[in-house]
């Protein structure tokens, strides 16, 4: 399957689609959510053009991969997740329910999760 350009998360990249941002740097994009799903759950979206981690991990160098995991980090500790507990989700196709076919990372937290699917 290819990247399709045209996906939500390529829009707000590219300015043409606005986000509440939380953190960027050459790697990545942080966001809020617009359906949260916690009380704290923030986006982290690639600034490479990979559909899923599969992609990522599969197409991506070393140094994206390394940029992209400290940038994940880097939200976490910004919204203050770091000494309480976070969760980090991958929806990786279509039986995983992603959405939207770009590199992301779900960060949610600040209250307790359910555990009842892992």
């Amino acid at each position: 399957m290819e990247y399709n350009a045209d996906n939500v998360f390529a829009k707000i990249l590219r300015g043409e689609i606005p986000c509440k941002k939380i953190y960027e740097d050459d790697y990545a994009l942080s966001f809020y959510d617009i359906n949260p799903k916690a009380k704290v759950h923030a986006l982290v979206i690639s600034k490479g053009m990979y559909r899923d981690y599969n992609d990522f991990v599969n197409h991506s160098t070393d140094d994206e991969i390394a940029g992209y995991s400290r940038a994940v980090l880097k939200v976490a500790d910004i919204l203050g997740l770091t000494g309480t507990g976070y969760r980090i989700v991958f929806n990786t196709g279509k039986d995983s329910g992603q959405e939207v076919p770009h590199l992301h990372a779900h960060i949610l937290g600040g209250e307790p999760l359910p555990v009842d699917h892992l």
